[in-house]
């Protein structure tokens, strides 16, 4: 467990520099939808574990794949699922802990790249676990599933079968990254903000939409040389701004 003066000393940082909401991404290896019993056995404790070290430093939301279920069919991935999330949940003290499924690319045979599949998870989860879930939906998992984002009406289309399926009210965080590959690749690969196949303007519209930007942006992309993750931030930041300031010189020039 986290050492008590680091996660004093962390939680005095965040409170200084209003660093809210604090979101932790478990092990990548992690897959409760699994068949196999060694490997499943392992995901669920080691998620337990992420889950008490993501409450003892006092995260507000925990960031989790739907997994993998290969061998199996879609249902069934998706009953082991949420099995294996109960067990790891089981004794949790719920407090402000909130795990996030997030969407995938869909390569092979991961669960999550459709949003059916993540409200199925969910609804299957909420009568089995007292465990807050909500989502996190990833702009390059998004484009990669087939969701065509870098447009206009593409965003509108996105943003209506989201509030259709799992409801924009429970889609607490955005991870903001460009895609390396085309609309529909199912390929998950990175890339910074304004060199994919999202574009600049698309994620201009995204920051700015009015249902989703006052949810928080994370940033996932590459580090290819130092000074990268400052270089994406300040672009986010020049994007989410621009509108704002094209909007009030129209208002000034009224």
């Amino acid at each position: 467990m986290p050492d008590p003066h680091q996660v004093k000393l962390l939680r005095a940082v965040r409170e200084r520099h209003d660093l809210h909401p604090l979101a932790i991404h478990v092990n990548y290896l992690i897959n409760l939808a699994c068949a196999d019993p060694e490997i499943r056995a392992k995901s669920i404790a080691a998620f337990r574990g992420e889950m008490e070290r993501a409450a003892a430093i006092g995260a507000e939301f925990l960031v989790l794949h739907p997994g993998n279920y290969r061998g199996r069919s879609v249902e069934e991935g998706i009953a082991a699922f949420v099995l294996g999330l109960k067990e790891a949940a089981d004794g949790f003290p719920v407090g402000k802990l909130t795990v996030l499924l997030e969407n995938t690319a869909g390569s092979g045979a991961s669960l999550g790249s459709r949003l059916e599949e993540l409200q199925s998870i969910r609804e299957l989860a909420r009568d089995l676990t007292e465990l807050p879930i909500g989502y996190c939906l990833d702009t390059c998992h998004l484009l990669a599933a087939g969701f065509e984002i870098s447009s206009a009406a593409g965003l509108r289309a996105t943003v209506r079968s989201i509030e259709e399926t799992i409801g924009l009210t429970n889609v607490h965080l955005i991870h903001a990254n460009d895609s390396k590959t085309r609309l529909g690749s199912r390929v998950d690969r990175h890339a910074h903000i304004g060199e994919g196949h999202i574009g600049r303007e698309a994620f201009e519209r995204i920051l700015t939409h009015p249902k989703l930007r006052r949810k928080p942006f994370i940033l996932e992309t590459p580090i290819d040389k130092q000074g990268d993750d400052r270089r994406n931030l300040d672009t986010l930041k020049a994007l989410a701004a621009r509108k704002v300031t094209t909007a009030r010189r129209v208002m000034i020039h009224r």
